[in-house]
């Protein structure tokens, strides 16, 4: 199943800076009409999209419909305010979307935008009637629907009266599950309705286009997206200005604020509190600054809200992945900072899985480039090739007996690293091929051919491993180099490039710009990194939940596709199948497998549920077994890893806290486990490949 996600590219400007953006203002109903501008920008994007896109999309009827049912979605995702009446009266527009793109008359996005901003203010209307009688009998044994994104559209205003009655009632529920007084719980959603009918009176003309551009752009495929010029400025405002984040990759999903990912080096990945899934419900400013509820928010307006001076402090309300919508919160506090290159760096350990075999392991968590320092003529610029070059000479020296790579959570960066990086381990030959939208093919080269490390070898990674990692995991792979290990990787195969739009213009009046995919990666063998990802050699059981992860969850993601290999040398196989059998053998012993495994299978559970019961009596019996079974699950892996068991989940933040230089704390553990099994597959492979007298020895 695809995830429905609302995607926009303000979700990557909060990685390292700020905006300046106005005080927003209500605007007028009337003044949401396209002007000039916009009807000439329609046209030039509906031209490059045609002309210049990898995908050379046609701008036709079936487009229409595709864009018609994206739009409607970008602004209703969770069906909440349109009924099927409305979507009835908007049909007429169904299949002259096209048209609208190549004529400029942008009348359908407005006509429809206005309808939705009306049902809103009623909406919002009955939620605070409903708020303010708040008679609600928690012992009525009945089900709210959180997730309505795949639902019909309510027949009539009646079915939506009730659908809203339910979500208050599960608002001042879960409220009320979490301690809060009932002034407290009136005061906060009184503020979460509220600021749903005001940020959309806030939305201009401007806005409307670029949700209306970008449901023709993501109907086309997922990473080709517009940037209205009040966007772009911003964007290039922040990148100039010290104004820091927390670097985390944010997305709008339904009505939350989402982390995607998280960035090495960043504040939130060295919190060691944040990770994919987890959704921000609140930001607070400073130590005592008013905790906001940013539920219903716009994504750019929480963004705007979390980002701030370096070295400032920003406060998060955290719903955790684990915890489902229905779950307990808990804070999270940051300090912003910028993304430093050295806190990114690959860094290397020694690890020793069995009697007499040493393996180094090399982190890698980006493939980054000192480009300003490169430029400066700077002979000691900071790379990733570099940083890896003098780690692998230093592990030749302690006489490792193999390395592994470790390229987890990795989501890529420069290419050109990745490909010298492959070049460490190769004497010459291709790494990757990239076609472009003509279909012209180039292919990246090892450029050195020194092979600064030529012994057993292995790739871990996991299924968000992606784009550049994607690219050395795969070409190790197809020469034979060495095992990959680990979790199918995340499938992002394709190139974007920025363009602005004004070029296409005599007088080059700012009209924004459009983030377009451009070229798609094939690996040396001629197959795709794209949607499938890099398949690694030995899979680990916790892959179920990755086949719904990355470009594969993704709607209208490049399909997987191949061409003619590149031709390159085989550098050896190594005997897979005996290898499995081990390992599968000491994972289905091993504690901390056990634990992975339960942990993958219960947020997969989380994840296809869509109901909660309004039943206050069930919801905290669902609560209490929840942390039950998550506390015994984490008890059992810190037995067997020699740690004290927590006599609540709570305890582990304040063990963090008191204990911030044990290196074998909980989640370092949780980490090692799949490193530890790594280790143990490629010492197998290193005993199997020795002489046999030295193995009797």
């Amino acid at each position: 199943m695809k995830r429905r996600i609302t995607s926009c590219v303000a979700s990557i400007v909060c990685l390292l800076a700020g905006s300046l953006a106005a005080k927003p203002v209500t605007v007028s109903i009337d003044e949401l009409q396209a002007n000039s501008q916009q009807r000439q920008t329609a046209l030039i994007i509906t031209q490059v999209m045609e002309k210049f896109h990898y995908r050379k999309p046609q701008v036709n009827d079936e487009m229409s419909i595709e864009m018609f049912d994206r739009y409607l979605e970008s602004l209703d995702a969770n069906r909440s305010f349109f009924t099927a009446r409305d979507i009835a009266a908007f049909e007429r527009y169904r299949l002259q979307l096209d048209d609208s793109l190549r004529t400029g008359k942008l009348d359908p996005a407005f006509t429809i935008f206005r309808r939705f901003r009306e049902l809103v203010e009623q909406r919002v209307d009955y939620a605070m009637a409903l708020l303010k009688k708040n008679k609600f009998d928690f012992d009525v044994d009945e089900e709210y629907q959180f997730d309505r994104s795949e639902a019909d559209w309510a027949v009539d205003d009646a079915e939506l009266d009730d659908l809203w009655r339910k979500r208050v009632k599960n608002d001042i529920l879960s409220l009320r599950l979490a301690g809060k007084a009932e002034t407290e719980i009136t005061d906060t959603l009184s503020k979460r309705y509220e600021s749903i009918s005001r940020r959309v009176s806030q939305m201009d003309a401007e806005d409307v286009f670029q949700a209306y551009i970008n449901a023709f752009t993501l109907s086309v495929e997922p990473h080709t997206s517009y940037m209205s010029p009040r966007l772009a400025e911003n964007f290039d405002i922040g990148m100039r200005l010290s104004l820091q984040g927390i670097g985390a990759v944010l997305r709008s999903t339904n009505e939350f604020t989402e982390i995607q990912s998280t960035v090495p080096g960043g504040p939130a990945e060295r919190s060691g509190e944040l990770g994919g899934g987890d959704r921000i419900v609140g930001v607070g400013q400073d130590g005592d600054g008013e905790m906001e509820d940013v539920i219903g928010w716009r994504l750019q307006d929480v963004v705007d809200l979390i980002r701030g001076p370096k070295g400032s402090t920003v406060r998060l309300n955290i719903l955790p992945k684990s915890q489902g919508v229905g779950g307990r919160t808990r804070e999270v506090v940051l300090v912003r900072d910028e993304i430093k290159l050295e806190d990114k760096a690959a860094k290397s350990e020694i690890i020793e899985p069995s009697k007499g075999v040493k393996v180094g392991v090399i982190e890698i968590p980006a493939f980054y480039r000192d480009f300003a320092g490169q430029a400066a003529g700077a002979d000691d610029f900071r790379s990733t090739t570099r940083d890896v070059r003098r780690l692998l000479d230093e592990l030749q020296a302690a006489h490792v007996d193999g390395v592994i790579i470790d390229l987890r959570r990795n989501g890529g960066g420069s290419l050109s690293e990745a490909t010298e990086l492959t070049g460490l381990f190769i004497e010459r030959g291709p790494v990757v091929q990239v076609r472009d939208s003509s279909g012209k093919v180039e292919v990246e080269r090892d450029p050195d051919p020194e092979q600064v490390y030529a012994g057993p070898l292995a790739v871990l990674v996991d299924r968000n491993s992606a784009s550049a990692s994607e690219i050395f995991a795969g070409a190790i792979q197809d020469y034979g180099r060495g095992l990959i290990l680990g979790e199918p990787t995340f499938g992002k195969g394709t190139v974007q490039t920025l363009v602005d739009l004004g070029r296409f213009l005599r007088d080059r009046e700012d009209i924004g710009r459009l983030r377009l995919t451009m070229a798609q990666f094939f690996r040396i063998e001629g197959g795709s990194t794209q949607h499938r990802g890099v398949t690694p050699d030995i899979v680990f059981p916790t892959s179920k939940g990755a086949n719904q992860h990355g470009e594969r969850s993704l709607d209208n993601a490049l399909p997987w596709a191949s061409i003619k290999p590149a031709a390159h040398a085989q550098l050896g196989t190594a005997p897979v199948p005996a290898l499995v059998d081990a390992s599968q053998r000491r994972i289905a012993n091993n504690p901390g497998f056990r634990f992975l495994v339960e942990e993958e299978d219960d947020l997969i559970s989380l994840d296809e549920k869509k109901t909660v019961s309004l039943r206050e009596a069930v919801r905290r019996a669902e609560w209490d077994e929840r942390e039950k079974a998550r506390l015994d699950r984490r008890n059992r892996l810190r037995a067997f890893r020699g740690l004290a068991p927590l006599a609540s989940l709570d305890d582990e933040k304040e063990e963090d806290d008191v204990a911030d230089t044990d290196k074998d704390d909980d989640k370092e553990g949780i980490q090692r486990i799949m490193l530890e099994e790594s280790a143990n597959i490629l010492s197998d492979q290193i005993v199997a490949q020795r002489p046999r007298t030295a193995q009797l020895n």
